[in-house]
């Protein structure tokens, strides 16, 4: 995992220690319990804690969310190379407690003080579990404008009528942000708010799991009047875009370092393959083919990362990223299913089965080609930013 084959470069020496550290505590924590951690309940609570306990005792906890908040304030350019190593298992994050670092950011800088007060500490500890529903199932995830999900102000606060689905992690949260219509009616551009939902509250309904490709993780939620207080209102009555599109630039961008890092981990498990394979005639390695796939796939992630380094800089730096964004998320899924196709073909029927993580690895790639927005959103967003302002 995170062989020295795919090097990282621009990883300042200060850091590249602690990236090692958590590349190791992945690798041998994390990756072996994958299994447990996939199938959900109690035994998947169990595991997660312990995993979690061991990251505080090794000083791994929070390392990108700020001080004040509880966590260590590695800053994002620094921890973007670390989250590439924390990122090769899909429960590196939460195993690490990197997971909440959209959700703490959110309610710190938009939150009532009653909100930042109540959840960000326990978020930040991982005594709590956040998740965020903005699709619906008859609206096209990329058009929020026709958002039919309704919030209605009443003397108490505000009720909640709709459904979302797709949400990460809704069946197991604790805490829902949900994106609602508090004034207009779709697709009025005006009028959508942000309101925080505790998964407790009456009409709150986890309707079903959706399996993406056969893997648990994401959920349908029905909002049957759901009661919340007034002071849950993220942000500004009726600017919610704001709010969200702060988030989903930084989301996007720590996906995309992720699956980098899950890239790396399927380029290994091809390299390892076809150097310790043998055939009748010699190592799988000497054939030409095999050898392409190594070479397209390193390719593909030595020019990913600097593109999905350059989106990280310049959301530190506070500026424009949309078209930097825009090309690394397209690049680095792009780059996940290409490795992870090589790898399962190098691998064979091997690469199909239960032994390898390659299955995951290739679904996670197919669903990063549409979730946090299609390719072709991001295509033509980026196509025509560059046409209006002539930006390379």
């Amino acid at each position: 995992m995170l062989d020295e084959t795919l090097g990282d470069p621009q990883c300042p020496p200060e850091v590249r220690e602690l990236k090692g550290r958590v590349a190791d505590f992945v690798r041998a924590r994390v990756v072996p319990c994958e299994r447990v951690l996939d199938s959900g309940g109690p035994d998947a609570a169990r595991t997660l804690y312990r995993l979690r306990q061991e990251a505080k005792e090794q000083g791994l906890w929070a390392l990108p969310l700020p001080v004040e908040l509880g966590g260590q304030g590695l800053g994002l350019r620094s921890y973007a190379h670390v989250a590439e190593a924390e990122g090769a298992s899909d429960h590196g994050p939460a195993a690490l407690g990197s997971a909440s670092l959209l959700d703490a950011l959110m309610l710190a800088r938009h939150g009532s003080p009653r909100v930042r007060e109540r959840y960000v500490a326990p978020l930040v500890a991982g005594e709590l579990r956040a998740s965020y529903a903005m699709t619906e199932q008859d609206a096209p995830g990329t058009d929020p404008f026709l958002t039919a999900t309704r919030a209605a102000e009443t003397e108490e606060g505000w009720r909640l009528t709709g459904d979302k689905w797709f949400v990460s992690g809704g069946d197991a949260a604790d805490l829902v942000t949900v994106l609602a219509r508090t004034d207009g009616q779709p697709p009025e551009r005006e009028g959508l708010s942000l309101l925080l939902v505790p998964t407790a509250s009456p009409g709150f309904r986890v309707v079903r799991e959706l399996p993406v490709l056969g893997a648990a993780g994401q959920a349908e939620i029905a909002l049957d009047g759901a009661a919340v207080d007034a002071d849950h209102l993220i942000g500004e009555r009726g600017k919610a875009l704001a709010v969200a599109a702060e988030r989903l630039q930084l989301g996007r961008t720590l996906r995309c370092l992720r699956w980098l890092g899950q890239a790396g981990r399927a380029f290994d498990l091809m390299r390892e393959r076809a150097v310790t394979r043998s055939r009748s005639r010699g190592p799988l390695g000497d054939l030409q083919l095999v050898q392409r796939h190594i070479f397209e796939s390193l390719l593909a992630l030595r020019t990913t990362r600097p593109l999905v380094h350059e989106a990280v800089s310049r959301i530190d730096a506070g500026a424009d990223a949309h078209v930097e964004v825009g090309l690394a998320k397209v690049a680095a899924a792009r780059t996940l299913q290409l490795v992870a196709d090589a790898a399962i073909q190098v691998h064979g029927a091997a690469g199909l089965g239960p032994d390898t993580a390659l299955p995951a690895l290739f679904r996670t790639g197919r669903a990063a080609r549409i979730l946090d927005g299609p390719d072709e959103l991001h295509i033509t967003s980026v196509a025509r930013r560059v046409l209006r302002t002539e930006r390379l």
